[in-house]
């Protein structure tokens, strides 16, 4: 018993890492038709800035919040002048994402170097406690906690503000939203910031979660992010947060039980999905 409840805390801690990765993913292509291959690079650059700031200045809350303006401005930069003048062209839209993928990256190797940095949670944060028996980390209670609150906050965001009835509308019908005076690509250009914003967050968030940080730790979260996007993510806060859930707890569950198949679990759910929806496809053309 204890065992599955460790194991299923590492799970919701893994997957609440993986919503924040996934919710700005969500936004950008689920709200905006935008598949930023760049989140990934967004997220180390959270990551690294966010390290930077919390050995600078010696306090945790300064690093996240260094992590989030750092996102925010990537994103702001990014949205502003590379993808709104081409936004709506699909192709070009990948092409240039994938490009600045590759410079933020090289960026950031520039920046910090190819070290692998050592990276322990803040003092309040450190260690473990018991509770009924049962070991837990404190800082993986944190992510979990912490994920909560951003599911609800952005959930209340786009059902129960203004701003979010204007992303929705704005995702309906564009040029209505615009008939209202509403300046629906300075609209997009905020939610884009918000995305990355929440990458960095949650780039920030995982160094004290493994320890350390690795210059290619955004890839494998940006993976795990589209795979969620494609479980029927796309817009959906709350089925965002169900997806990066069920993801995290099995990537956690496997890598335990079937050590040898962890590296498969992934590829073998990127595989289920793609035959899902080619199935639901042939369906409606049915």
């Amino acid at each position: 018993m204890d065992l599955i409840m460790s194991l299923t805390v590492n799970g919701l801690a893994t997957g609440m890492l993986i919503f924040l990765v996934a919710i700005g993913l969500t936004f950008t292509f689920g709200l905006m038709g935008v598949l930023n291959f760049a989140h990934g690079a967004v997220f180390s650059w959270g990551a690294y800035t966010g390290y930077w700031f919390f050995t600078t200045s010696g306090s945790f809350t300064v690093g996240l919040i260094g992590a989030i303006l750092t996102g925010t401005l990537l994103g702001c930069l990014v949205g502003k002048y590379i993808l709104e003048p081409v936004h709506g062209k699909p192709l070009q839209e990948i092409l240039i994402t994938m490009g600045l993928m590759i410079v933020l990256s090289e960026l950031l190797k520039a920046v910090f170097s190819l070290n692998t940095y050592r990276y322990i949670p803040p003092v309040l944060l450190a260690g473990s406690f018991e509770l009924g028996g049962i070991l837990l980390i404190k800082y993986r209670i944190f992510v979990i906690a912490f994920g909560i609150l951003i599911l609800t906050a952005m959930h209340y965001l786009l059902k129960k503000t203004r701003i979010g009835l204007i992303v929705r509308a704005g995702v309906i019908n564009k040029e209505m939203v615009q008939v209202f005076g509403i300046n629906i690509k300075r609209v997009f250009l905020y939610v884009f910031m918000l995305g990355s914003g929440l990458a960095a967050l949650s780039g920030a968030l995982l160094g004290p979660y493994f320890g350390i940080l690795t210059p290619d730790v955004g890839m494998q979260f940006q993976i795990l992010g589209f795979m969620v996007v494609g479980m029927g993510g796309m817009g959906n806060v709350r089925r965002t947060a169900l997806a990066s859930i069920i993801l995290g707890l099995v990537n956690v569950y496997v890598s335990y039980l079937v050590p040898s198949f962890e590296i498969f679990i992934n590829l073998f759910i990127i595989v289920i999905i793609f035959l899902v929806r080619l199935r639901g496809l042939h369906t409606v053309r049915g």
